[in-house]
């Protein structure tokens, strides 16, 4: 099921569910350039329908509502459903489901591209370990269109959050070289913890060490590796294979 709902007939039957006791309203984006037309009116009651319903609400330019919508054309609205975005790593462990970790990343480019990978396949939320400055921080998030907005993203120690993670029944599954496993071999559902580990020196042996099962990606290769994100995005659409079919 999607966790985005288009335009003000979705958004509004959306908030009808929540009210009802269904799925949560987690987070509206908006289009910042609202034009006084027909629609105008009964976008702005929707807003403040959502404020009352203490539903956070972005803004967004027509070009992030165009690239960021499942749908043709460019909606006055988005929700994200399902998924809160500010969620806490205790409060992730609690929800469960599927959780990326970046342990040792270098590159401020390929974290993006990991975070926005890790969201549209539908992660619970991305932990990074890195050493990068605040500047290339802030570069990651501008690469992955900020999807930060939409998955929790938590600067978090790897090796004390496997420990975490592990302690609340969680599987962890390692992506490297040295696995004996193809991504299609292994259970990708449940509450898993997928870690890649960094450009240069891969996975921390400390942190394999306490994985259930290590993955590795074929090559035909002569280069002898991949580029981060491309690994995680084998391994991330084979998760979401398996958990649509269960």
């Amino acid at each position: 099921m999607s966790l985005q709902r288009a335009g003000l007939e979705e958004v509004s039957s959306a908030l009808d569910d929540m009210e009802a006791g269904g799925e949560q309203v987690n987070l509206l984006l908006v289009r910042r350039e609202r034009e006084p037309r027909a629609e105008f009116a009964r976008l702005e009651e929707l807003l403040a329908r959502a404020r009352g319903m203490g539903v956070r609400i972005e803004e967004g330019s027509d070009s992030d509502l165009w690239r960021m919508s499942k749908e043709t054309g460019t909606p006055d609205v988005l929700a994200l459903v399902g998924r809160p975005a500010d969620a806490t790593l205790e409060e992730v462990c609690a929800r469960g489901g599927l959780v990326w970790m970046l342990a040792g990343a270098r590159y401020a480019v390929n974290i993006g591209y990991s975070i926005r990978t890790a969201e549209v396949s539908g992660a619970a939320a991305v932990i990074v370990d890195t050493d990068i400055s605040g500047v290339e921080r802030k570069t990651a998030i501008r690469t992955s269109m900020r999807a930060d907005r939409f998955i929790p993203v938590l600067w978090e120690d790897a090796a004390e959050s496997v420990t975490a993670w592990r302690e609340s029944g969680f599987r962890a599954i390692a992506i490297e070289d040295v696995g004996t496993s193809e991504p299609w071999d292994v259970d990708l559902t449940g509450d898993i913890m997928l870690i890649v580990g960094g450009e240069h020196d891969g996975v921390p042996e400390a942190i394999l060490e306490q994985c259930d099962d290590v993955v590795n990606i074929p090559m035909a290769r002569f280069v002898p590796s991949y580029n981060l994100q491309a690994p995680l995005a084998v391994v991330a659409l084979e998760a979401l294979r398996q958990r649509r079919t269960q």
